[in-house]
């Protein structure tokens, strides 16, 4: 059976598909991978460390706009044309990144860059659930972890080399040939699934998206205020915008993890809340407080990278015998537990390998859990419904990236200002991390 799963993913009417959407991947763990690498050295150079978790945050939050636009649009059109407007303004981002010369131009460009990747993601989502059966659909998600294992092991060490010898913005500008090598391989074979059943996107649909990223970016930019009466004024005009909003996009009862695809919805938001909020700080922690280089921090990105694809693999293994539950539960403790092991790292007196093998295991643990909870959604989407349903599981992911990373930025911030030492700042972003992974572990109850 194992033979013949392979067969099928791979075989003659699906091989330049599976190998465009393995592409795309690539290229963007390339750029996710390279990036945190050598935040560090920009936030130096352009002196901002006050924004350095907005080049993340800004990130997401243009994601989380492109995944609700680009799934309609496949529903309606089929995944080609957002696919081809993805990369194109993926591609601008890269190149504004590469020319930034401020901190903030290069957070504008990473939205840019967001709102083109956000695209790219939910368009694959729409083409596994129209080309591939439902029996092969975890081995390509196990195929889909595998495609960081190159970006994993070169990418941190090439992107931290590249950035001293040459400077950080060859490392963006490098990038645009991935999109067109990426754009003559994926698009012939997305146009041969076809046009979508779905409605046309309605433009209410699109402003609900925009107001969840402006309101999340006004509750992000209310927490590094330093006047409490002007803080206090962004959270709850932050709020009012957002939340209702976000409802909207979002199937019924998500916020109470109420019903299997709700649930597995909140699930995937929370684990990326836990381990990206975590993942933002780790180059800082390694080279800020333990007095690590970049190429330290880009080898433990390449280990904790591995050990994801490892946890992908063991998940894609036993999913004929695990409940999606069972696996996302035990990822999401795994985690959790790991983000403690991580946060000893700041303590001088705790050995480097400690917070390291932490972080590793951490991977695993979201490895486990992160492709159940997109199985969940796939199996239980009526037919029509397939990019709308992944667009609302992209935008919970990306949602809890970019509060996770937000709310670890602003204590950073808030510690550089208050002068404390940097450990400060980061072991308040890892607690945040923390109490997000004990409400996951509450909401994985209400998997099936």
């Amino acid at each position: 059976m194992r033979i013949d799963v392979e067969q099928r993913v791979w075989a003659p009417g699906r091989r330049v598909l599976t190998a465009g959407l393995v592409l795309t991947i690539t290229l963007a763990a390339f750029e996710a991978l390279a990036v945190v690498t050598i935040l560090p050295l920009i936030a130096e150079d352009l002196q901002g460390l006050r924004l350095y978790g907005w080049v993340t945050s800004a990130f997401f939050l243009g994601t989380l706009v492109g995944v609700v636009v680009a799934g309609q649009e496949a529903d309606r059109r089929g995944p080609a044309p957002p696919f081809a407007a993805g990369l194109a303004v993926f591609a601008a981002g890269l190149a504004l990144g590469g020319a930034a010369p401020t901190m903030g131009l290069l957070v504008a460009a990473r939205a840019l860059q967001g709102l083109g990747a956000g695209a790219l993601t939910a368009v694959s989502y729409v083409a596994v659930r129209r080309a591939y059966p439902e029996a092969v659909r975890p081995r390509v998600f196990a195929i889909w972890s595998t495609a960081w294992v190159m970006p994993g092991l070169v990418g941190p060490a090439v992107s931290a080399e590249v950035a001293q010898r040459l400077g950080w913005r060859i490392v963006f500008l490098g990038l645009l040939v991935g999109v067109a090598v990426s754009a003559l391989l994926t698009l012939p074979a997305l146009r041969k699934l076809g046009r979508g059943t779905g409605a046309a996107a309605r433009m209410a649909t699109v402003r609900d998206a925009l107001r969840v990223a402006a309101g999340t970016g006004l509750v992000l930019a209310g927490l590094l205020r330093p006047q409490p009466v002007v803080a206090a004024i962004l959270l709850l005009a932050g709020g009012a915008l957002g939340f209702g909003p976000l409802r909207r996009l979002l199937p019924a009862g998500t916020l109470r993890a109420r019903g299997h695809v709700p649930a597995a919805i909140a699930s995937r938001g929370l684990l990326t809340f836990v381990f990206f909020g975590a993942d933002s700080y780790i180059p800082l922690t390694l080279t800020s407080v333990r007095g690590q280089s970049v190429r330290v921090a880009g080898l433990v990105l390449t280990a904790s990278t591995l050990s994801w694809t490892a946890g992908a693999w063991v998940q894609e293994r036993l999913a004929a015998r695990w409940s999606p539950r069972h696996a996302i539960t035990l990822g999401m403790c795994l985690l959790s537990a790991s983000i403690v092991v991580v946060a000893s790292g700041l303590l001088a007196t705790t050995p480097l390998a400690v917070p390291i093998a932490g972080w590793t295991t951490a991977a695993f643990g979201i490895g486990l859990a992160y492709a159940p909870t997109s199985l969940v959604v796939l199996a239980r989407a009526p037919d029509g419904q397939e990019g709308s349903l992944s667009a609302a599981l992209q935008l919970s992911d990306n949602l809890g990236v970019a509060i996770g990373a937000g709310l670890g930025g602003a204590a950073v911030a808030y510690g550089e200002a208050a002068a404390w030492p940097a450990s400060a700042g980061l072991a308040i972003a890892f607690g945040s991390c923390l109490l997000g992974g004990a409400l996951g572990i509450a909401v994985t109850t209400r998997l099936p």
